[in-house]
This record gives structure tokens, sequence and C-alpha cells, in this order.
């Protein structure tokens, strides 16, 4: 099977679709299918891949892609990369991987481009139940991928913190909220619980002001970007990731990152969140302090509870292993690729 896997962005940038689009391109590969990956990404990096990577491409290296190609995976919709699709009537899987709408909830022309086409693929695969609900249309739901090789529990590693944050210091990500979850929790119960803030991002100023405000400066520390295992050590030394996303996340990685390091996720609901933690972290009302305060403390009272759920993140983290998830996601390329075999024979 010839698989043209088209990803808008790609390694070496770092991001959640980049991370999924190397996943399911190696594992496809090694599942026995021949792999062209099409990328606007320019920088090659140091990795090398068991598929061809065509980068930046030219119009005719794109029409020359789709017309070798026997069926066609858009990792995310990718109008630019993946309309001649349509024009040679190739086989389409296109994977939603975030809403088809601009930030605010509202479609561009862009989105009604993307929904058109959506309505044309063989086969929607969506990263949520939320998703697959907004779409109108029948997806098959699969969760994201974590990387399991990498994100894992290391037992020589001490784990004395309490809170960790993991994300971009954007508005969005809700990263005050769980500076006021400290204060809260200060205040209403006399506790100094320690707050770990990893990403940077634009808000940074604000969340510091906030932190010396609050006079929390002896709780919260700011560690910067960190990558690799100086990640994973530092997620393996604390007890709880915080996920306080105010907008609707489409599914939430980091959750997953989280708890396969032995912390228990605290996530924010109405979302894809919900589906990433499943019953292995403890959600609250989005945007709701008051929800977010109660549920956590709950827990940290609730030395049970703690059990309950770490002894159900191994299953739910079995269930979103990188060849697993790789696996399903090949199956349904499989099914539309022999289902076209099949009507041609007719």
């Amino acid at each position: 099977m010839k698989i043209l896997f088209i990803s808008h962005r790609f390694y070496p940038e770092v991001g959640g679709i980049e991370v999924n689009s190397e996943i399911l391109a190696t594992y496809f590969s090694k599942f026995g299918a021949e792999v062209h990956l099409l990328t606007w990404t320019r920088e090659t990096g140091e990795k090398t891949f068991p598929f061809l990577v065509i980068r930046d491409p030219s119009l005719q290296q794109i029409i020359k892609e789709h017309k070798w190609a026997e069926i066609v995976y858009e990792n995310n919709p990718c109008l630019k990369l993946s309309w001649p699709s349509v024009v040679y009537n190739k086989l389409n899987v296109i994977a939603i991987r975030t809403w088809v709408a601009r930030q605010n909830g509202k479609k561009g022309w862009q989105d009604h481009l993307k929904t058109l086409k959506l309505g044309k693929a063989n086969r929607l695969i969506a990263v949520s139940k939320p998703i697959a609900d907004s779409l109108n249309s029948d997806a098959v739901i699969i969760g994201n991928p974590y990387r399991d090789e990498l994100f894992r529990i290391k037992a020589e590693i001490a784990r004395n913190n309490d809170f960790v944050f993991l994300g971009r210091l954007v508005s969005d990500k809700g990263v005050d909220m769980a500076v006021q979850l400290l204060y809260l929790i200060k205040n209403r119960n006399d506790k100094y619980f320690s707050l770990t803030v990893i990403g940077e991002g634009p808000e940074k100023k604000t969340l510091e002001d906030l932190v010396k405000k609050l006079e929390l400066n002896n709780q919260v520390k700011f560690k910067g970007v960190l990558k690799g295992e100086d990640l994973v050590d530092e997620l393996n030394r604390h007890q709880y990731i915080l996920v306080p996303s105010r907008w609707r996340e489409p599914f939430g990685n980091i959750a997953l990152e989280g708890m396969a390091c032995g912390c228990i996720p605290i996530v924010s609901g109405d979302g894809g969140l919900v589906d990433a933690v499943g019953e292995a972290g403890v959600i609250f009302t989005r945007n709701n302090m008051e929800s977010f305060y109660s549920e956590t403390w709950k827990l940290i009272e609730d030395s049970q509870l703690q059990e309950e759920l770490k002894s159900k993140a191994r299953p739910h983290l079995d269930d979103h292993s990188s060849e697993k998830v790789a696996e399903k996601y090949f199956e349904v390329l499989k099914n539309v690729f022999k289902n076209h075999q099949a009507e041609c024979l007719k």
C-alpha cells in the first residue's frame, strides 16, 4: 500500500501534530506500507526516517506524489498540500486533531473549505469524542499516542514535589489558575504546596507578578523549557500534573505524558482532556476556580482515591501506546484500501 502522508509541519519542529506524524509514519512503514511524507517544514534536523520526506514541495512535486499514491492520509486537514486528492479522486483518510474553527469558535472561509473537503474523504478519524461530535459526520474515534519509549516512571527519582504544570505560558492554558490554587490551599487550609511551571510564553511576566502579589515566591518555581530526559526527570519529581486549560482542548497529550511519569492528572472538563485522562484522572469544571480547588483538595485528602487513580493509569496508558494507536490508524487505512479494491473487482 502506497501511502502519501501529509503533515503541515514535521520534525525538527516540536508540537503535538509533528510528534504524532513521526510516530504514525514510522509505524506505517514498519507495518509494511511504502510511505512518502509531504510537509512545509524546510529544516531537516539530524534524524533519519524509514520513509521518504519531501520538504517544502513545489507544485510539480505535490502533483507527482498524489499521482504516485494509492491512498492519501492527512494528519489534520491541510488543503494546500492535499487538494490534488480531490482532482485525482484518490482514496483519502483525514485525522481531525483540533476544532475546525477559528480560535474564537467561529468558522472562517478556510474552515468552510475544510468542511467541504472532509465531506469528500473516505474516512474521518477524530482524536476525541468532543471533536467527533463537532464534525456532524461519522468519524472513528482514536485517541492520540504518547511517546512511551520516553515518558515513564523512574523509580530512582524521589517524588518530593507537589504540582507541576507543563505547557506554553499563554492565557488559554490557565496557568494563573494553577497559581491561584496554591493561594486558596494556603489560605483555607494553612498548607504550603509547591508548583513547578515548565514552559515559556508571553504570559510569563504576568504570572511572575501574580506569584509575587499572592506571596507565593517560595512555593512556585519557573523552570523554562525542558526536553527529553530532563523533562521526564522533572515530571517524576511531582505528585500531580495540572492541566487547567481555559479553552476546550481537542485532546491533551500532556496529561498522558504526566500520567506516564507517575503524576495524577487534574484537568479541566468540557473537551478532549476528559478522553485523555479516562478514569485515571480528576476532572473539574472548566474555567471554574472553585471547582478546581474543591476537586483538587478532595484528591489530596483521599489517599484511597489516589491509589485507585494510579491503578487505572497503566491500562489507560497501554491503550495510548505508540504502537497500539498506530495499529488502529493503519487498520482504518487498510480497510478503506481493501474496500476500494473489492469494489473495483465487482
